[in-house]
């Protein structure tokens, strides 16, 4: 099976060897993802449920040049700085995936790698009817249309 990594563009892929989402097959895993703009800059800063937005937004964008969707999501992982700020969490990834319904986690940790940085979610995906494969390089499906580089 091909292997397809999708890079976020920031300079820390190759700096610690990731990339935001890599599928093979049917199958898309996305990194633990924060909530940054496309400038690398904090969303949301001392906000659990605008962060937890932003997040997921990237996470989408990433399944989406990986030739999948939210809707293909079937487990996440969402890791929190303060269990407390759980509801606003809750309540954005509810807002996200309240009709897909994944399984999921909600684990508390002593902190991220930003201390501005109040959620992380990691998300895995599987992609059931027709998926198209894209170009790894060029992010092209193979009938060639172009898809938006985010």
């Amino acid at each position: 099976m091909k292997r397809i990594n999708v890079s976020s563009g920031t300079m820390w892929e190759p700096i610690v060897g990731y990339s935001r989402a890599v599928r093979v097959g049917n199958v898309v895993h996305v990194s633990g993802t924060t909530a940054t703009d496309e400038a690398g800059s904090i969303v949301g800063a001392g906000n659990a449920y605008k962060q937890t937005m932003q997040v997921l937004r990237n996470i989408a964008s990433a399944l989406e040049r990986a030739g999948a969707s939210i809707g293909d999501v079937v487990r996440t992982r969402i890791y929190v700085t303060r269990i407390s700020d759980w509801e606003e969490i809750g309540r954005a990834h509810g807002e996200v995936f309240g009709k897909i319904r994944p399984t999921t986690a909600m684990i508390e940790v002593s902190k991220l790698i930003n201390p501005e940085m109040l959620v992380e979610i990691e998300a895995e995906a599987i992609l059931t009817n027709g998926a198209r494969s894209q170009s790894r390089e060029t992010g092209r499906s193979k009938k060639g249309s172009r898809r938006p580089r985010r």
